[in-house]
């Protein structure tokens, strides 16, 4: 009986030191698949809105002209880059005008528009109602953007994009895009 006892008690020992190599090299394996692992809150998070626009955090952009500014977070500006491909590239590729070259998205074209569009509300403002660079009539290059087709968040979104591009991205806007 002692002989048996001793021989469960060895089966017991080997199947622990067993259990623990594979928890072992379940927690190993975990490990591993965590380092490579994309975090959720960078998942959708557009590449070159993280490298050329510089936003991991959110950044703050100036809404009116008068001191008033917005948050917008890297999601937020992916959202308003995928707006962009989706609506404007056509015709704004790198921040370029392709139907009057001469009218670009730099900040320095945006600031000089009448009105000024280098502000999320007045980029919004534009896109609502496409008006000429010097203000003067209805723009037909620019289709409108009415509240239906676009909400507020989506239009402040692509606005917002605009501008950090027009801030940041290499050559946005110029002819060396």
């Amino acid at each position: 009986m002692l002989t048996s006892l001793n021989k469960i008690i060895q089966v017991f020992r080997s199947l622990r030191r067993q259990l623990f190599s594979v928890l072992c090299l379940l927690a190993a394996f975990v490990a591993v698949f965590s380092i490579f692992q994309v975090s959720p809150a960078n998942a959708a998070v557009d590449t070159y809105v993280r490298r050329y626009l510089q936003a991991t955090e959110p950044v703050s952009l100036d809404v009116d002209g008068k001191g008033q500014t917005a948050q917008f977070s890297a999601d937020d500006l992916s959202a308003g880059k995928e707006l962009f491909e989706t609506h404007c590239l056509n015709c704004h590729v790198g921040g370029a005008t392709l139907p009057d070259p001469t009218v670009s998205l730099s900040l320095k074209t945006l600031a000089g528009a009448t009105p000024p569009r280098d502000t999320i509300n007045g980029l919004v403002t534009f896109l609502r109602e496409p008006m000429t660079y010097d203000g003067s009539d209805t723009s037909f290059w620019c289709r409108q953007v009415p509240e239906s087709w676009m909400p507020k968040a989506q239009i402040e979104q692509l606005a917002a994009f605009v501008l950090r591009a027009a801030q940041k991205a290499p050559g946005w806007g110029t002819s060396q895009f």
